[in-house]
């Protein structure tokens, strides 16, 4: 007896196995996911947004290391485990770099990096120094780079998930509507289609996230309302090629409804375009976010992001210290790129015709 797995899925999957571009991609992503949701849990600094500022260390290079003080708030807010893990530490401590530390007559005296003027604390203070070191350098108000590019990526990675929902929400019943009934109802849909095809991606994203205001999620909704048309497309088509099958034309004699004809024998066969185009807005979803954190009306301050840490920073490329925009740039180029060759290699292996 033949074990050999048969169907479609099954033969998909066994070709995406043996894409090691693919494969690459999709461990990549999986990788940028685990930091997206362990971001607080990773970072060296897990205040709040990662937002512990030093100016007196600001804009230090990759591998930055100085002696911290670290002196304990008297009344600290008190945070379940939960709250850290979603927003991270409220700031409990306030950091002081030093250049050098002694004791004396049970004080501990400072030389502040800042200034280098010595200063006096209690000698119990002496167990809060230690070495920090800033791996990714810090940015030009001192604070880590390392950490708000981990908490960067919760950002970019969610806003491909919230984007993508939505569009596959409003994408998927339109564009399967207008495919099924065709004539005037298609006619209508398409109508609306083109003119929101016309406008530019952009621009449409600036004007909704006018109308909602700047934020968080208002950025998510205003890029999720953008994407769907191209899902919408892809579905019509789809639909209109499928309709023509003969399962469908025995669901319609056999008298089933055409809600359940649509959705429960048309749709479960043309999901392998959907998740292409998943996939491919998933990356425009990403670049489009950090195009308006670049030009200041995507996630607001002190919230990290990948396009806002470019925007506070290319001026450096051209100062001598160009890993302040060079990181975060990087970090969007290798998502995008994963993303989309993720998709390459679905379109491939979902191809029933290859």
């Amino acid at each position: 007896m033949n074990k050999n797995a048969t169907s479609l899925w099954q033969i998909a999957i066994q070709k995406f196995k043996q894409s090691k571009t693919g494969l690459a991609s999709f461990w990549f992503i999986i990788f940028c996911g685990f930091i997206a949701v362990f971001c607080y849990v990773l970072a060296p600094d897990n205040s709040n947004s990662a937002n512990q500022m030093h100016l007196e260390i600001h804009s230090k290079a990759p591998g930055f290391s100085v002696q911290m003080l670290s002196i304990p708030n008297e009344n600290p807010i008190q945070q379940s485990w939960f709250s850290i893990f979603i927003n991270g530490k409220q700031n409990t401590t306030t950091e002081i770099p030093i250049k050098s530390f002694n004791t004396k007559n049970n004080t501990l005296e400072i030389i502040k990096y800042s200034d280098g003027l010595p200063k006096e604390f209690p000698i119990a203070y002496a167990e809060h120094i230690e070495l920090k070191t800033f791996w990714f350098g810090t940015d030009k108000y001192g604070r880590d780079l390392l950490s708000r590019l981990l908490i960067g990526a919760r950002i970019s990675f969610f806003i491909g998930f919230i984007a993508v929902f939505i569009s596959l929400i409003i994408g998927i019943p339109i564009g399967a509507i207008a495919g099924y009934f065709e004539g005037k109802i298609d006619n209508v849909i398409m109508w609306f289609i083109n003119i929101t095809w016309s406008i530019p991606t952009l621009l449409l994203v600036i004007a909704i996230t006018l109308a909602l205001g700047k934020g968080f999620w208002q950025v998510f909704i205003a890029v999720g309302l953008t994407m769907w048309v191209e899902v919408a497309r892809v579905v019509r088509g789809q639909v209109i090629t499928t309709k023509q099958q003969q399962y469908v034309e025995a669901a319609k004699a056999l008298g089933f409804s055409d809600f359940r004809i649509i959705f429960k024998h048309i749709l479960p066969n043309i999901w392998a375009p959907i998740i292409v185009i998943s996939a491919a807005n998933f990356a425009a979803a990403i670049l489009i976010e950090s195009g308006l954190s670049f030009l200041g009306i995507g996630a607001q301050p002190p919230t990290p992001s990948w396009g806002a840490m470019i925007k506070n920073h290319y001026n450096y490329i051209i100062l001598g210290k160009p890993f302040l925009a060079l990181i975060p740039g990087l970090a969007i180029m290798s998502l995008v790129m994963a993303f989309m060759l993720l998709g390459n290699t679905l379109r491939d292996t979902l191809d029933v015709k290859a």
